[in-house]
This record gives C-alpha cells, structure tokens and sequence, in this order.
C-alpha cells in the first residue's frame, strides 16, 4: 500500500521528531521518577492510546473538521491546561500517593487515562497529525484514508515502543536512587514536588500556545 521507502522515511522523520524534547517526554520522565517504571510505561501506553484516536479522528476526516472550527483550538487548550493544573495540584499536596506498591494497580490505570487526556487535550497533537501524516501519503490506488491510518498505526507502534523504553530507563535510574535514600522521608515529597511542578510548567506551556496562523 505504501512503499518501504517512504515508510523508512517516515519512521526516521518519526524518530527524530521523538528525540527532540517535549510534552511527552517531559510527562513520561516525570512519572518514572515519581512511579519507577511502571510509570513511565503507563504513560506510554496512554499516549499510544491517544494516538489511535487521533489517526481515526484523522482518516476520517473528524480531527480536520474540528481544526477548522476556530474556537476548538482554544477550548483544547485551555481545558488540557486545567487538568495539568488539577494534576500538579494534586501531585503537590499528596506527594506520597505517586508511590506505586503491590497493589497500585488502579494507581496505574490513572495514569493511562491521565496520559491519554493530557495527549487529546493538546491541540497541537491534532494538528500534527492533521499536517504531518499528509506529507506521506502517495498517489496511488489505494484511499487516502487507509494509507493515513497505515502510517498512524505505525506512528503510533514507534511511539509506544519509544516512549516505553523513555519511562523504563528512567524509571529503573530513579529506582536505583530512591532505594539508597529509602531512608530519607524527604525523598517521597521531593519526587511529587518535580512531578507536579513539570505538570504546572506543561500547562503553562499549553496556555501560552498560539493558534497557528498559516
């Protein structure tokens, strides 16, 4: 449907686009530290989730019509910018609730659903796909349509797989470091102080963003 050279291309411009730090990165390597690894994979796994519905939004036409409806750019904005908000709020009062134990199942589950909100809720995540998946499509038999959920699938594979490396690394580091200041209670509140103040620098990010205008 697509040929393997524009599939390597798109793979390697994906890559790079990966490697250049931001939101994502910042949210996973926040939440290893704060949760070790399985935190860094949960959020992993939300932002591959909200990368599925994007590429649906985005085959099917939805993600384009929402973008040309000026106002929705701003009520994403502005409603992702509030749930960081909520989420540093949280993060900075009951630090010691970010702590993953034997039975922190549920914990985890949160964290999914919260990385894949923080992900939907950016309105630049929308319009990259609406602009970036375009570029490589072919003209060929096959509809537009598949070969923009073709190339979201594979976005989506590279970006898990990315992502989940990001958070197990990280979350294995800071894993060996908090067992050798286990002893110190200050270390706890220290990891939710970092977690909610990269959440609170997200959302200020979030609400300095500007609609694109070309």
């Amino acid at each position: 449907m697509i040929s393997t050279t524009t599939l390597l291309l798109f793979l390697s411009t994906t890559l790079a686009l990966f490697l250049s730090p931001g939101p994502n990165m910042a949210f996973v390597l926040s939440h290893a530290v704060a949760m070790g690894p399985r935190g860094g994979l949960a959020v992993a796994l939300g932002i591959g989730i909200a990368d599925v519905v994007l590429t649906v939004l985005t085959a099917t036409g939805v993600a384009g019509l929402v973008a040309a409806w000026p106002p929705s750019f701003d009520v994403l904005r502005l409603g992702g910018a509030a749930y960081l908000l909520w989420m540093a709020w949280n993060a900075w009062r009951h630090p010691g609730q970010l702590t993953v134990t034997p039975a922190g199942a549920q914990s985890l589950q949160n964290v999914v659903r919260r990385s894949a909100l923080n992900s939907l809720l950016n309105p630049k995540a929308l319009l990259f796909f609406l602009v970036f998946l375009p570029q490589f499509v072919e003209h060929t038999d096959t509809p537009v349509a598949v070969q923009l959920a073709v190339l979201g699938g594979v976005l989506t594979v590279a970006s898990v797989v990315f992502h989940g490396l990001l958070g197990l690394v990280g979350g294995q580091l800071a894993q060996a470091l908090s067992q050798q200041l286990a002893q110190k209670p200050a270390w706890a509140q220290a990891q939710g102080r970092v977690l909610a103040t990269v959440l609170a620098a997200l959302a200020l990010r979030l609400l300095l963003t500007q609609r694109p205008t070309a």
